[in-house]
């Protein structure tokens, strides 16, 4: 049964905790919004959808949020106990401060089991909404590659450009200017019309529907013909009140499924999916290796071949007796063209060699992706307990509540966190650290420290004592004081 003081510290610790998880919540998303919001605003989406998708986007920031809330909300929590001598208090009244950590200890631990069940059941199918409504969006919207006033070639073989998009599907246009992509010696073709209206085709989705109205089609039709036919081609304009232009994007969407990865995605995955994932990866990557190996190998071995039989030629054909040196057989100019052919030979094996890294590397990436974020999916939340051990012991050190001293310190401590997975992040992605170790190790390295900091919690340091690391460098300052005084009176 749950004792009075713990129901205490259990309220006092979710009130800060309720605050700072909704204001760094909502900081991630205005993050987000920042960094995704130019790329929806003013292209035909609504303000709802916008919200929405930038919200299933922004859930797979509480994996971070969470240990973060802890980590401030302890502190604060033990730091005000300290600074209204609560913790004195209990102390003296027999209670250690083990006893008093205890009840929070356990809410952490079942806070960084909720995290990990969030991670592994909810998240993917967050990950899959988000998806699939920017599928939604390239099939029913393809307006929204455009943006008003700048050439755009998202159509394959035009290039086009509008002045003003408006509507709520982004289907009203204004100032419409196409250009037909050819080369010099093939027929040209521009459009200008001054108004438009862009849809996707109800006959076929592949195809996008322009209508256009009051303009201009201006064309040169030069091929098959010689430079001074062209010059006596006359430049044609016709002009048009409505004209019907159909386009193919069934690249365009083809390419958004095939970068969206819509249905196949290890962001969709739970952790015991990602373990099966992880073992047909490393088996298809195997198999990519020896392929590539022994292509290299192939390509490799005939030069190691013709040289060994010439080494063999040489040394069966070698005189008993040191014979005279014969006089050399080849000129200069076959010397040369022997060693430019040798110098092409290498040359080539050098590009093959590095387009083959241009292979490996992805594979090695994409691998090392699909490891960390399975292993994160349980590292996250078991920094959730150590970020509890480091704000708990750090407030009743300080004894300071508050958003002052307690939001510097786990402001420092998280960027430390973060700098850390950002760091090993790179070294698993360039194949130089293992993944499944690169993903705990900024927990490995915060532990020692957070159990060093408990210990000082439970024997009562004074870590923070300003007035403790000045008594330490005072016999140094008074020693240059000293000499001064005495030059004083000299």
């Amino acid at each position: 049964m749950i004792k009075i003081i713990d129901r205490y510290i259990i309220k006092t610790f979710f009130g800060p905790f309720l605050f700072i998880f909704s204001v760094l919540f909502f900081i991630f998303i205005v993050n987000i919004v920042w960094i995704q919001l130019g790329q929806f605003m003013g292209k035909g989406l609504t303000y709802w959808e916008i919200i929405k998708l930038l919200f299933y986007f922004g859930v797979s920031v509480i994996s971070l949020v969470m240990p973060l809330t802890i980590l401030l909300s302890s502190i604060m929590t033990f730091g005000e106990f300290g600074e209204r001598y609560e913790l004195a208090a209990l102390k003296a009244a027999g209670v250690s401060l083990t006893r008093v950590m205890a009840p929070l200890f356990v809410v952490s631990v079942i806070l960084s089991v909720i995290l990990f069940l969030f991670q592994n059941n909810i998240m993917p199918d967050f990950q899959r909404k988000a998806k699939n409504m920017m599928y939604n969006i390239a099939q029913t919207r393809p307006a929204l590659n455009f943006t008003e006033g700048q050439f755009i070639d998202q159509i394959p073989g035009y290039l086009v450009k509008f002045d003003k998009i408006s509507g709520e599907n982004g289907e009203n246009l204004e100032g419409v200017y196409i250009h037909r992509k050819a080369n010099s010696y093939q027929d040209q073709q521009s459009i200008r019309a001054e108004k438009g209206k862009l849809m996707p085709s109800p006959e076929n989705r592949n195809y996008l529907r322009l209508v256009l109205f009051n303009g201009y089609v201006f064309e040169e039709n030069i091929y098959g013909k010689g430079f001074i036919e062209r010059h006596k081609q006359p430049d044609q304009a016709i002009k048009f009140d409505t004209l019907v232009s159909h386009f193919d994007i069934s690249e365009i969407i083809n390419k958004a499924i095939e970068e969206e990865r819509i249905t196949d995605d290890y962001r969709f995955q739970t952790y015991g999916q990602l373990s099966k994932s992880l073992v047909e990866t490393r088996k298809s990557n195997t198999k990519t290796f020896e392929y590539i190996n022994n292509d290299l190998m192939s390509q490799v071995n005939p030069y190691l071949n013709s040289s060994e039989k010439v080494l063999n030629i040489s040394i069966e054909r070698m005189p008993v007796k040191p014979a005279e040196p014969e006089p050399d057989s080849l000129t200069k100019e076959k010397k040369l063209e022997q060693l430019y052919g040798a110098y092409s030979k290498i040359e080539t094996l050098k590009t093959t060699i590095q387009n083959r890294e241009a292979e490996i590397n992805p594979a090695i990436k994409n691998f090392s992706r699909m490891a960390m974020y399975q292993q994160r999916i349980i590292a996250y939340s078991v920094t959730c307990i150590i970020f509890f051990l480091i704000g708990a012991s750090l407030g009743s050190i300080i004894r300071k509540g508050g958003l002052g001293l307690p939001v510097v310190i786990a402001i420092v401590i998280f960027i430390v966190f973060y700098v850390l997975n950002l760091s090993m992040e790179n070294l698993a992605w360039d194949g130089t650290l293992n993944p499944f170790l690169a993903a705990w190790l900024p927990n490995i390295i915060l532990t020692p420290f957070g159990i060093w900091m408990t210990y000082k919690a439970l024997t009562d340091s004074q870590l923070f004592d300003a007035e403790r690391y000045k008594a330490l460098i005072k016999p140094i300052t008074q020693r240059f004081s000293r000499k001064k005084e005495h030059q004083r009176y000299q």
